[in-house]
Protein backbone atom coordinates (compact mmCIF):
# COMPACT_ATOMS: atom_id res chain seq x y z
CA UNK A 1 0.00 0.00 0.00
CA UNK A 2 2.86 2.52 0.61
CA UNK A 3 4.54 1.90 -2.36
CA UNK A 4 1.34 1.97 -4.48
CA UNK A 5 0.76 5.65 -2.37
CA UNK A 6 4.56 6.98 -2.98
CA UNK A 7 3.94 6.15 -7.02
CA UNK A 8 0.85 7.71 -7.03
CA UNK A 9 2.77 11.31 -5.26
CA UNK A 10 5.16 11.42 -7.70
CA UNK A 11 5.85 13.92 -9.56
CA UNK A 12 4.16 11.67 -12.86
CA UNK A 13 1.08 11.81 -11.09
CA UNK A 14 0.76 15.97 -11.48
CA UNK A 15 -0.30 16.54 -14.81
CA UNK A 16 -0.33 20.16 -14.47
CA UNK A 17 3.25 20.62 -13.04
CA UNK A 18 4.33 18.37 -16.22
CA UNK A 19 2.98 20.54 -18.13
CA UNK A 20 3.95 23.93 -16.85
CA UNK A 21 7.77 22.26 -16.60
CA UNK A 22 7.46 21.25 -20.21
CA UNK A 23 6.98 24.76 -22.04
CA UNK A 24 9.60 26.11 -19.02
CA UNK A 25 12.49 24.34 -20.19
CA UNK A 26 11.41 24.27 -24.27
CA UNK A 27 11.58 28.40 -23.39
CA UNK A 28 14.93 27.88 -22.15
CA UNK A 29 15.68 25.89 -25.02
CA UNK A 30 15.10 29.09 -27.05
CA UNK A 31 17.53 31.19 -24.37
CA UNK A 32 19.97 28.04 -24.92
CA UNK A 33 19.41 29.11 -28.98
CA UNK A 34 20.66 32.60 -28.81
CA UNK A 35 23.28 32.20 -26.19
CA UNK A 36 24.70 29.24 -28.57
CA UNK A 37 25.33 31.53 -31.85
CA UNK A 38 28.98 31.94 -32.31
CA UNK A 39 29.53 28.90 -29.59
CA UNK A 40 28.42 25.75 -31.34
CA UNK A 41 27.46 24.84 -34.82
CA UNK A 42 23.53 24.73 -35.09
CA UNK A 43 23.52 21.63 -36.61
CA UNK A 44 26.07 20.13 -34.49
CA UNK A 45 23.74 21.16 -31.66
CA UNK A 46 21.12 19.29 -32.92
CA UNK A 47 23.45 15.90 -33.34
CA UNK A 48 24.98 16.32 -30.13
CA UNK A 49 21.82 17.16 -28.55
CA UNK A 50 19.86 13.61 -29.47
CA UNK A 51 23.33 12.11 -28.91
CA UNK A 52 24.04 13.15 -25.10
CA UNK A 53 20.55 12.36 -24.35
CA UNK A 54 20.19 8.71 -26.31
CA UNK A 55 23.56 8.09 -24.57
CA UNK A 56 21.98 9.19 -20.76
CA UNK A 57 18.93 7.16 -21.83
CA UNK A 58 20.67 4.05 -22.69
CA UNK A 59 22.12 3.56 -19.32
CA UNK A 60 18.83 4.21 -17.50
CA UNK A 61 16.98 3.06 -19.47
CA UNK A 62 17.89 -0.89 -20.43
CA UNK A 63 16.74 -3.03 -18.04
CA UNK A 64 13.25 -1.38 -18.86
CA UNK A 65 13.91 -1.64 -22.56
CA UNK A 66 14.10 -5.65 -21.93
CA UNK A 67 11.27 -5.88 -19.89
CA UNK A 68 9.01 -3.46 -22.16
CA UNK A 69 10.70 -5.20 -25.61
CA UNK A 70 7.55 -7.38 -26.16
CA UNK A 71 5.17 -4.26 -26.52
CA UNK A 72 7.32 -1.84 -28.14
CA UNK A 73 8.03 -4.42 -31.72
CA UNK A 74 4.58 -4.78 -32.27
CA UNK A 75 5.07 -0.96 -31.82
CA UNK A 76 8.59 0.26 -32.70
CA UNK A 77 7.35 2.10 -36.50
CA UNK A 78 5.37 4.70 -34.48
CA UNK A 79 8.17 4.91 -32.02
CA UNK A 80 10.68 5.21 -34.63
CA UNK A 81 7.90 7.65 -36.57
CA UNK A 82 7.89 10.11 -33.21
CA UNK A 83 11.49 10.21 -32.44
CA UNK A 84 12.06 10.96 -36.84
CA UNK A 85 8.76 14.01 -36.99
CA UNK A 86 8.11 15.13 -33.36
CA UNK A 87 11.73 15.13 -32.18
CA UNK A 88 14.46 15.57 -34.98
CA UNK A 89 12.30 16.99 -38.01
CA UNK A 90 10.57 19.59 -35.59
CA UNK A 91 13.68 21.03 -34.00
CA UNK A 92 15.47 20.63 -37.76
CA UNK A 93 12.77 22.66 -39.62
CA UNK A 94 12.33 25.52 -36.50
CA UNK A 95 16.51 26.11 -36.57
CA UNK A 96 16.53 26.18 -40.35
CA UNK A 97 14.10 28.57 -40.60
CA UNK A 98 15.59 31.25 -38.49
CA UNK A 99 17.86 31.92 -41.33
CA UNK A 100 14.72 32.41 -43.91
CA UNK A 101 11.81 34.83 -41.34
CA UNK A 102 11.47 36.42 -38.51
CA UNK A 103 11.62 35.67 -34.60
CA UNK A 104 8.17 37.22 -34.77
CA UNK A 105 6.61 35.25 -37.21
CA UNK A 106 8.20 31.98 -35.65
CA UNK A 107 6.58 32.83 -32.05
CA UNK A 108 3.35 33.54 -33.41
CA UNK A 109 2.81 30.65 -35.94
CA UNK A 110 3.86 28.06 -32.98
CA UNK A 111 0.46 29.32 -31.46
CA UNK A 112 -1.09 27.24 -34.33
CA UNK A 113 -0.21 23.95 -32.58
CA UNK A 114 -2.78 23.78 -30.31
CA UNK A 115 -4.91 25.11 -33.00
CA UNK A 116 -3.76 22.06 -35.06
CA UNK A 117 -4.60 19.63 -32.46
CA UNK A 118 -8.51 20.82 -31.79
CA UNK A 119 -9.51 20.96 -35.52
CA UNK A 120 -7.77 16.96 -35.57
CA UNK A 121 -9.05 15.71 -32.62
CA UNK A 122 -12.86 16.91 -33.91
CA UNK A 123 -12.01 15.44 -37.95
CA UNK A 124 -10.14 12.33 -37.16
CA UNK A 125 -11.22 11.37 -33.86
CA UNK A 126 -14.74 13.20 -33.31
CA UNK A 127 -13.84 14.57 -30.18
CA UNK A 128 -15.19 17.73 -29.60
CA UNK A 129 -13.83 21.04 -27.83
CA UNK A 130 -16.31 22.55 -25.68
CA UNK A 131 -17.00 26.77 -26.03
CA UNK A 132 -14.79 27.59 -22.99
CA UNK A 133 -11.92 25.30 -24.22
CA UNK A 134 -11.94 27.40 -27.25
CA UNK A 135 -12.48 30.51 -25.57
CA UNK A 136 -9.02 29.94 -23.92
CA UNK A 137 -7.41 29.03 -26.82
CA UNK A 138 -8.51 32.44 -28.80
CA UNK A 139 -6.85 33.82 -25.58
CA UNK A 140 -4.07 32.46 -25.40
CA UNK A 141 -3.03 32.71 -28.73
CA UNK A 142 -3.99 36.80 -28.51
CA UNK A 143 -1.63 36.34 -25.87
CA UNK A 144 1.06 35.06 -27.81
CA UNK A 145 0.46 37.69 -30.75
CA UNK A 146 0.91 40.41 -28.03
CA UNK A 147 4.61 39.13 -27.09
CA UNK A 148 5.17 38.42 -30.22
CA UNK A 149 3.94 41.52 -31.84
CA UNK A 150 5.90 43.54 -28.75
CA UNK A 151 2.29 44.90 -27.78
CA UNK A 152 1.68 46.14 -31.15
CA UNK A 153 -0.61 43.44 -33.16
CA UNK A 154 -0.87 46.03 -35.86
CA UNK A 155 2.12 44.63 -37.04
CA UNK A 156 1.11 41.25 -38.18
CA UNK A 157 -0.69 42.73 -40.80
CA UNK A 158 2.98 43.76 -42.00
CA UNK A 159 4.16 40.25 -42.32
CA UNK A 160 4.73 38.57 -45.40
CA UNK A 161 4.96 34.58 -45.97
CA UNK A 162 8.03 33.08 -47.36
CA UNK A 163 10.42 29.99 -46.97
CA UNK A 164 11.10 30.40 -43.44
CA UNK A 165 7.12 30.50 -42.46
CA UNK A 166 6.16 27.61 -44.39
CA UNK A 167 9.07 25.76 -42.62
CA UNK A 168 7.92 26.62 -39.06
CA UNK A 169 4.51 26.07 -40.05
CA UNK A 170 5.65 22.09 -41.41
CA UNK A 171 7.21 21.78 -38.07
CA UNK A 172 3.78 22.95 -36.17
CA UNK A 173 1.99 20.20 -38.37
CA UNK A 174 4.75 18.00 -37.19
CA UNK A 175 4.03 18.45 -33.09
CA UNK A 176 0.13 18.40 -33.51
CA UNK A 177 0.57 14.99 -35.41
CA UNK A 178 2.92 14.03 -32.76
CA UNK A 179 0.68 14.85 -30.00
CA UNK A 180 -2.21 13.54 -31.98
CA UNK A 181 -0.91 9.96 -32.35
CA UNK A 182 0.83 9.97 -28.60
CA UNK A 183 -2.83 8.22 -27.89
CA UNK A 184 -1.06 5.02 -30.26
CA UNK A 185 2.13 4.77 -28.31
CA UNK A 186 2.48 1.62 -26.47
CA UNK A 187 1.82 1.41 -22.66
CA UNK A 188 5.60 1.18 -21.64
CA UNK A 189 7.72 2.55 -19.30
CA UNK A 190 8.44 6.04 -19.65
CA UNK A 191 12.50 5.68 -19.97
CA UNK A 192 11.61 2.55 -22.57
CA UNK A 193 9.73 5.12 -24.65
CA UNK A 194 12.32 8.07 -24.71
CA UNK A 195 15.46 5.76 -25.39
CA UNK A 196 13.77 4.35 -28.58
CA UNK A 197 11.98 8.21 -29.84
CA UNK A 198 15.78 9.27 -28.90
CA UNK A 199 17.09 6.61 -30.84
CA UNK A 200 15.21 7.03 -33.85
CA UNK A 201 16.08 11.19 -33.55
CA UNK A 202 19.73 10.69 -33.70
CA UNK A 203 19.55 8.72 -36.34
CA UNK A 204 17.87 10.83 -38.64
CA UNK A 205 19.74 13.96 -37.10
CA UNK A 206 22.82 11.96 -38.22
CA UNK A 207 21.62 10.96 -41.24
CA UNK A 208 20.83 15.07 -42.05
CA UNK A 209 24.65 16.26 -41.06
CA UNK A 210 25.72 13.65 -43.61
CA UNK A 211 23.87 13.74 -46.40
CA UNK A 212 23.16 17.61 -45.99
CA UNK A 213 25.38 19.78 -43.27
CA UNK A 214 28.67 19.09 -44.94
CA UNK A 215 29.30 14.70 -43.60
CA UNK A 216 31.95 13.41 -41.64
CA UNK A 217 34.88 16.27 -42.63
CA UNK A 218 32.29 19.44 -41.80
CA UNK A 219 31.66 17.07 -38.14
CA UNK A 220 35.62 16.97 -37.38
CA UNK A 221 35.94 20.68 -38.41
CA UNK A 222 33.08 21.69 -36.06
CA UNK A 223 33.81 20.25 -32.99
CA UNK A 224 37.28 22.04 -31.80
CA UNK A 225 35.29 25.16 -33.07
CA UNK A 226 32.67 24.55 -29.97
CA UNK A 227 33.29 26.91 -26.99
CA UNK A 228 32.99 25.72 -23.36
CA UNK A 229 29.83 27.57 -23.53
CA UNK A 230 28.67 26.23 -26.76
CA UNK A 231 28.88 22.52 -24.70
CA UNK A 232 27.42 23.54 -22.25
CA UNK A 233 24.70 24.53 -24.63
CA UNK A 234 24.68 21.15 -25.58
CA UNK A 235 24.52 19.59 -22.20
CA UNK A 236 21.31 21.95 -21.08
CA UNK A 237 19.38 21.26 -24.60
CA UNK A 238 20.34 17.29 -24.23
CA UNK A 239 18.86 17.10 -20.58
CA UNK A 240 16.07 19.44 -19.96
CA UNK A 241 13.95 20.07 -23.48
CA UNK A 242 15.28 16.46 -25.02
CA UNK A 243 14.61 14.51 -22.35
CA UNK A 244 12.53 16.31 -19.43
CA UNK A 245 10.35 18.61 -21.43
CA UNK A 246 9.24 15.25 -24.11
CA UNK A 247 9.20 12.76 -20.75
CA UNK A 248 6.07 15.70 -19.15
CA UNK A 249 4.57 16.63 -22.22
CA UNK A 250 3.92 13.31 -23.57
CA UNK A 251 2.62 12.03 -19.41
CA UNK A 252 0.77 15.13 -18.72
CA UNK A 253 -0.97 14.82 -22.08
CA UNK A 254 -1.40 10.87 -20.99
CA UNK A 255 -3.26 12.28 -18.47
CA UNK A 256 -5.33 15.13 -19.65
CA UNK A 257 -5.90 14.20 -23.24
CA UNK A 258 -4.30 15.92 -26.34
CA UNK A 259 -6.98 18.78 -26.38
CA UNK A 260 -6.47 20.18 -22.76
CA UNK A 261 -2.38 19.71 -22.91
CA UNK A 262 -1.59 21.32 -26.23
CA UNK A 263 -2.71 24.59 -25.10
CA UNK A 264 0.18 24.66 -22.45
CA UNK A 265 2.55 24.77 -24.95
CA UNK A 266 1.17 28.56 -25.37
CA UNK A 267 3.43 29.00 -21.96
CA UNK A 268 6.85 28.54 -24.10
CA UNK A 269 6.91 32.11 -25.46
CA UNK A 270 5.90 33.44 -21.63
CA UNK A 271 8.89 31.32 -20.13
CA UNK A 272 11.27 32.55 -23.19
CA UNK A 273 10.51 35.77 -22.31
CA UNK A 274 10.79 35.61 -18.37
CA UNK A 275 14.21 33.67 -18.98
CA UNK A 276 15.54 36.00 -21.26
CA UNK A 277 15.42 39.07 -18.70
CA UNK A 278 16.69 37.27 -16.16
CA UNK A 279 19.70 35.36 -18.34
CA UNK A 280 20.00 37.36 -21.46
CA UNK A 281 19.24 40.99 -19.87
CA UNK A 282 16.44 42.10 -21.83
CA UNK A 283 14.31 44.74 -20.96
CA UNK A 284 11.04 43.58 -19.63
CA UNK A 285 7.79 45.64 -21.15
CA UNK A 286 4.36 46.06 -19.78
CA UNK A 287 3.24 43.98 -22.82
CA UNK A 288 5.15 40.87 -21.59
CA UNK A 289 2.90 41.06 -18.19
CA UNK A 290 -0.49 41.67 -20.50
CA UNK A 291 0.69 39.00 -22.83
CA UNK A 292 1.25 36.82 -19.30
CA UNK A 293 -2.07 37.40 -18.10
CA UNK A 294 -4.06 36.16 -21.41
CA UNK A 295 -2.07 33.09 -21.85
CA UNK A 296 -2.87 32.30 -18.27
CA UNK A 297 -6.01 33.38 -18.24
CA UNK A 298 -6.95 31.25 -21.82
CA UNK A 299 -5.43 28.16 -19.73
CA UNK A 300 -7.21 28.61 -16.54
CA UNK A 301 -10.75 28.68 -18.54
CA UNK A 302 -9.90 26.31 -21.08
CA UNK A 303 -9.22 23.98 -17.85
CA UNK A 304 -12.56 25.38 -15.72
CA UNK A 305 -14.51 24.12 -18.75
CA UNK A 306 -13.43 20.77 -18.40
CA UNK A 307 -13.48 20.32 -14.38
CA UNK A 308 -16.81 22.05 -14.12
CA UNK A 309 -18.18 19.82 -16.94
CA UNK A 310 -16.52 16.49 -14.86
CA UNK A 311 -17.92 17.74 -11.95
Amino acid sequence: MRKTNSVKNTIFSQPYLLLVLAPLFWGGNLVAGKLAVGQVDPNLLLLGRWFGAALILLILASKHLKKDWQKIRPRLAILILYGVLGFAAFNLLMYNSAHFTSGINMSIEQASIPVLVLLGNFFIFKVKAKPLQIIGLILTIIGVVFVASAGEPKKILSLEMNIGDVMVLAACFLYAAYSLTLKYKPNIHWLSFMLITSLAALGASFLYYILFAGGFESLVQEIPKTTMLGFGTIIYVMIFPSILAQIFYARGLEIVGANRASIFINLLPVFGTILSVIILGEQFKSYHIIASILVVSGIVLAEYSVRKKAA
